[in-house]
């Protein structure tokens, strides 16, 4: 069965390379899935808010894939929090398009803009959450701190009203039935996917004392502090230089500076580098030359970059909790701590920079499991759930 599919992605579009304003994980799975299902025969529409006056309207990104500009509020980059105000007229901004079989929104602004459009037409709607906010006075490993205030209850009417909702691992599958109340056999798991050829290992041993990389954009949850914190306290004759690529989350302008300041406060001076957004081929080449990788996140739903680094055959250090738990085998494709004391992610690292063996067999098992999750296999597997919401549709109208 070939489908005719919108994703929708109303903050932020999947065409953008990651690591600045509001463009993560999110982005590269929804591109990936989106350019693998229609490498399978599928029509793939993305819509996403115009944030650029002179971006077209319609942009083939390959065959059977379009990507569509639409306009909802003004043609600028917008914080995050801020989209709630576009919702309304990024709905009706969605009314001549179509028809599809099968609409599937990416994260919550997505959805309410999504779900009557999808209602009205008796088209299925899938949902898909990629972060899910957490009550302000409940700990930031719970999830991230709504950005708006019709967040929590939106997150909450989406789950329970959807057809299907897509997660990207068994814990964000159980925040969703726990905390939002989605019914258990609507929600389906599809780990994600990485290209094993971009993300590939290189020959050489690394650079001693070389770097070690975080990847991610640069905001209070993703706790960089706690990465400068961690690598400041090794001695000085292994310490390797902690290169931090990503730029700040729209919003978050001067947090590089706190963050320098931070580093300079802790004794790191040259020892910390800030390359700012990195093109997909240019992360893949500074993943495959670096000690580790290290995510020291409050909170993450996967962690794709985990899943990246490991097929580009390095260790990972990551918290444990979230998503993680599935992205790192804990002493198999890498290390996880349950802490968030710097002195803990101090001891991981230390041990992987001084045990040559642990790191190359991590490394190993890392790229053997990466390897195993192509993008082709995230999109079979998604459209497998539109088929069968489809399916159903077809049977209950004849």
């Amino acid at each position: 069965m070939t489908l005719s599919i919108a994703l929708i992605s109303l903050h932020t579009s999947p065409a953008d390379d990651p690591g600045t304003g509001d463009v993560g994980g999110m982005n590269v799975a929804v591109r990936s899935t989106a350019l693998a299902l229609a490498a399978l025969g599928h029509t793939v529409e993305i819509l996403t808010r115009r944030t650029d006056p002179s971006a077209s309207a319609a942009i083939e990104l390959a065959p059977r894939l379009t990507l569509r500009h639409l306009d909802a509020g003004p043609a600028e980059r917008r914080i995050k929090g801020d989209h709630e105000a576009f919702i309304a007229d990024f709905r009706r901004a969605l009314e001549p398009f179509g028809p599809y079989d099968v609409v599937h929104s990416h994260h919550w602004f997505s959805g309410m803009a999504a779900l009557e459009y999808a209602t009205t037409r008796g088209i299925p709607h899938v949902q898909s959450f990629h972060s899910i906010a957490a009550d302000p006075s409940t700990p930031l490993s719970d999830g991230e701190r709504p950005e708006s205030p019709g967040r929590m209850l939106g997150e909450a009417h989406l789950a329970q009203r959807s057809d299907a909702i897509i997660t990207v691992s068994t814990a964000e599958r159980d925040t969703v039935v726990q905390r939002l109340g989605a019914l258990p056999e609507r929600v389906f798991v599809v780990s994600p996917g990485v290209d094993g050829d971009l993300f590939s290992p290189t020959p050489a041993p690394p650079e001693r004392p070389g770097y070690i990389v975080v990847a991610a954009r640069l905001e209070p949850l993703k706790g960089l502090d706690l990465a400068i914190e961690a690598i400041a306290a090794l001695p000085a004759s292994i310490r390797p230089q902690l290169v931090i690529a990503g730029g700040p989350t729209t919003g978050y302008d001067d947090y590089p500076a706190v963050l320098r300041a931070h580093a300079d406060a802790h004794g790191l001076g040259d020892g910390i580098r800030f390359l700012g957004p990195q093109s997909r081929e240019d992360l893949a080449a500074l993943l495959r030359s670096a000690r580790m990788l290290l995510v020291p996140s409050h909170s993450e739903t996967y962690g794709l970059v985990a899943l990246e680094a490991a097929a580009s055959g390095i260790p990972v250090v990551a918290t444990a909790s979230g998503g993680l738990l599935e992205a790192v085998e804990d002493g198999v494709t890498g290390l996880l701590v349950n802490s968030r004391d710097p002195a803990a992610w101090t001891d991981a690292v230390r041990r992987l920079l001084e045990d040559d063996a642990l790191s190359a067999r991590l490394g190993a098992a890392g790229r053997a499991h990466a390897v195993s999750l192509p993008w082709d296999r995230t999109a079979a597997a998604t459209a497998d759930v539109y088929a069968r919401l489809v399916g159903s549709r077809v049977r209950a109208a004849s």
